[in-house]
């Protein structure tokens, strides 16, 4: 059972290289007393290499690529063993190019690497990671919900199994390798449309969404994830409410208002998927219906186009929906989420992007804002 009064943090510690920057937030992850250090599973990374240079980011580097990534699974045993006090996840895989068999296989091996309950992140998949690779993206959603199926069989029986659905046929099928007693691993599912958020409330130990919402919309998503729950017989209040946010922060408002406008910064607007903009009554830049990050393939968009789409970002509208400001406008808005039910909080610093100093600052303040909150989730829970 979660203590819905108690709001747990994590850090994004990445899957780029180097592995001593990774372990670097790792320890400090665990030392600051963040309760989650993600990795994420990526072929890819969002921006394309033809615009990856010092004018975009700081943090770029043109004779390097922005599309280096280590394998999740070989990475997260080794953070397991060096992180002892805090769980480790991935943030989210996917069961195209992994079989559900697999996943649920390397689970339960890092479950017995882990000191805690790892926790298998999962969705539906980006097409950067799949079409280019020669793998199918057709009907991504139904293929997740048998992949589902099939890991939780294997996290919770023992024995041969069949399974016959359109992605995955089983005939005698056995996957008998057990988790430690109280590290089984536990799948959170990111989920956004209806039918996400119905396979979270069915299969899920966690809701892990990434894209931006308004207090009432996540409350109202959380909502549809705790019916589809009771409607199977699970405990809804099992499930944990998570969200990994993009944030900007900065010392004061103009200078945050700045690092909106910035070509990194509204980068992150043509991630978002048409529906999103829709609200705004205006068409995606690349394209009507353009599912943003589950569509976004960068090496097919040339930099002309994806110049033309940046000047089309309405910064208003993206400081509408993204968490920006000084870190107490952050908490501030953050409580609003915490209200609608958030428990585990991942903040993504976008601002980071901008300069060195405005990377300085936003880590500096991600944990100042997060321990924060998690202090006035404990002191609620107490009060």
């Amino acid at each position: 059972m979660v203590d819905a009064s108690h709001v747990t943090i994590g850090l994004s510690v990445g899957s780029q290289p180097p592995v001593r920057r990774i372990d670097a937030f790792g320890r400090a992850a665990q030392w600051l007393g963040f309760d989650v250090a993600w990795t994420v599973d990526h072929f890819l990374g969002w921006f394309p290499q033809e615009m990856w240079d010092r004018d975009f980011s700081w943090l770029a580097d043109p004779a390097g690529s922005p599309h280096a990534y280590f394998d999740y699974q070989t990475l997260l045993g080794h953070l397991a063993t060096k992180l002892r006090r805090i769980q480790v996840g991935v943030g989210v895989t996917e069961s195209v190019r992994r079989h559900p068999v697999l996943l649920a296989q390397a689970s339960m091996t890092l479950a017995h690497v882990a000191a805690r309950a790892p926790i298998l992140g999962i969705g539906a998949g980006e097409r950067e990671n799949v079409e280019p690779y020669g793998l199918d993206f057709e009907r991504p959603v139904a293929r997740l919900e048998e992949a589902l199926q099939i890991i939780r069989r294997c996290f919770d029986s023992r024995g041969p199994f069949e399974f016959e659905g359109e992605a995955f046929r089983f005939d005698d099928a056995l996957m008998d390798l057990n988790a430690p007693d109280g590290r089984t691993p536990q799948i959170w599912v990111a989920a956004h449309g209806p039918r996400m958020l119905r396979l979270t409330g069915e299969y899920g130990d966690g809701w892990y969404p990434a894209l931006p919402m308004r207090p009432d919309e996540y409350a109202a998503k959380l909502g549809a994830v705790r019916e589809a729950a009771a409607a199977v017989g699970r405990d809804p209040s099992a499930i944990v409410p998570a969200w990994s946010a993009y944030v900007v922060l900065a010392p004061d408002h103009a200078r945050a208002r700045r690092i909106l406008d910035h070509k990194a910064v509204r980068f992150t607007a043509l991630l978002a998927p048409h529906h999103l903009w829709e609200e705004l009554g205006v068409p995606h830049p690349l394209g009507e219906g353009f599912g943003g990050l589950v569509d976004f393939v960068p090496q097919r968009h040339p930099r002309a186009e994806l110049e033309a789409a940046l000047a089309k970002v309405p910064v208003d509208a993206l400081a509408d929906r993204i968490l920006w400001g000084t870190p107490d406008d952050v908490l501030a808005r953050l409580g609003g989420y915490v209200d609608a039910g958030l428990r585990h909080v991942v903040l993504q610093p976008v601002s980071a992007l901008v300069s060195r100093r405005d990377a300085l600052y936003a880590l500096r303040s991600i944990v100042g804002v997060l321990r924060r909150l998690k202090r006035r989730g404990i002191e609620h829970g107490n009060g």
